[in-house]
């Protein structure tokens, strides 16, 4: 038993360190966290007015009236860490899907390949969200700057778990940044009072960042408003995308080649 439990962590470790390694080779990921985050919160902080904002925190149901400038970046670093994390874990999966096809065909449990791919998602979610967090810090004090990155990569998680959907489950890699690229840009302009006036209006609940953009704003404006039950908003949209994401990946892994009767089929890890 120990021997078997021996193998799968030495099995999820090597496929994690595996999918950390491809995370850390995609270039254009690597630009866009180092150059894209300042520069659209250093755009957003030259441009957009700080005239008061009125936002509504649905979790406690009180509005509260914020500097229109700050706001903006708030509503910008989710935009960012959502897109760049929703195309990391895109990328990964939609480049990976042939060669994960041949290690599940192996033997190699395919568990584990999905299972790498989140802690990979994790470590590179909470990098990438502290970053933005230092980011903001360098132009304004928010009051929680801790809480504020719980929130960024609570957006973050969301969004990996709707890149790796569409990773397993679509053919068509620009389709599929399109559909990243609209859905965090909607989901943060109509959550925002600076650009959508109606930002107060139910149904933004069923937002994918509806909960982290709440999370995130309470932590840059209040001191005591804490939306413990948002910052589940978050996980759980994650673990929704990701169980349809390993039902389409379970699927195009599939080995659909008949076992001869009295054969053994492959052992892997499991």
């Amino acid at each position: 038993m120990n021997r078997r439990q021996d193998r799968r962590r030495r099995g999820l470790r090597t496929g994690a360190s595996f999918a950390l390694l491809e995370h850390a080779r995609n270039h254009l990921a690597s630009v866009l966290v180092v150059a894209y985050i300042p520069l659209w919160l250093t755009l957003e902080h030259l441009f957009v007015t700080p005239a008061p904002a009125r936002f509504l925190l649905r979790a406690t149901g009180r509005t509260v009236t914020v500097n229109g400038n700050h706001l903006t970046m708030v509503s910008g670093a989710v935009n960012t860490v959502t897109l760049i994390v929703g195309f990391m874990m895109f990328i990964t999966t939609f480049k990976s899907l042939a060669f994960d096809r041949r290690l599940a065909f192996a033997g190699y449990p395919r568990t584990f390949l999905l299972l790498s791919k989140v802690i990979a998602m994790t470590v590179a979610s909470a990098l990438i969200a502290g970053y933005t967090t230092a980011v903001i810090c360098w132009y304004w004090d928010p009051v929680r700057p801790g809480l504020l990155a719980l929130g960024l990569f609570t957006a973050a998680v969301a969004y990996g778990g709707i890149g790796v959907l569409l990773g397993a489950f679509l053919r068509n890699e620009l389709a599929a940044l399109f559909v990243i690229i609209m859905a965090s840009l909607l989901d943060t302009m109509l959550q925002n009072p600076m650009s959508n006036t109606g930002a107060d209006k139910d149904g933004l609940q069923l937002l994918p960042g509806y909960g982290p953009t709440q999370v995130s704003v309470a932590a840059g404006f209040t001191s005591t408003d804490t939306p413990y039950g948002h910052l589940l908003l978050g996980p759980l949209w994650f673990l929704l995308m990701w169980g349809l994401g390993t039902a389409a990946f379970f699927a195009r892994t599939r080995n659909h080649l008949r076992v001869p009767r009295g054969a053994q089929p492959t052992r892997g890890l499991t």
